[in-house]
């Protein structure tokens, strides 16, 4: 599949900012779901997680040789700053930022949108999942 176009979805989260903190991505290709990530990350913040949820994203995209991808994440402000519409001022963001330009680089057409939470909600969902999974695991708090 030399052309291999997926949409993805993301979403990071932070219970308490910093806290226990989780990512979730939902991949399609041709309308179909043919992936599902969902996992903890650690400790974190909010903007963190949701960047380590592109980051992680992209990752499986180039591995499953993606060469085009929509991603849609329903934080405005990692939209904005990985279309450069936004600086990035946190330097925490800033590795991050250059390892999914540079992973965007490599698959060859990566678009970033911005989704209201309504239009991510299975992203969100997974989320929400791997911090309970954690929480009744004990692992958190």
């Amino acid at each position: 599949m030399t052309d291999r176009f997926l949409v993805i979805h993301t979403d990071g989260g932070a219970r308490g900012n910093p806290g226990p903190a989780a990512i979730g991505v939902v991949v399609e290709q041709d309308g179909r779901v043919v992936e599902r990530l969902s996992r903890v990350i650690g400790e974190t913040t909010n903007n963190q997680a949701e960047y380590q949820a592109v980051y992680a994203a992209l990752e499986w995209a180039e591995q499953h040789r993606a060469r085009r991808v929509d991603l849609y994440a329903d934080s405005e402000l990692i939209v904005k700053q990985l279309r450069q519409e936004y600086k990035i001022k946190n330097k925490e963001l800033a590795p991050w930022f250059l390892k999914i330009h540079s992973l965007a680089n490599r698959i060859g057409a990566v678009r970033f949108h911005h989704v209201t939470r309504e239009h991510n909600a299975h992203a969100d969902e997974l989320v929400n999942q791997a911090l309970d999974r954690q929480t009744l695991g004990g692992i958190g708090s």
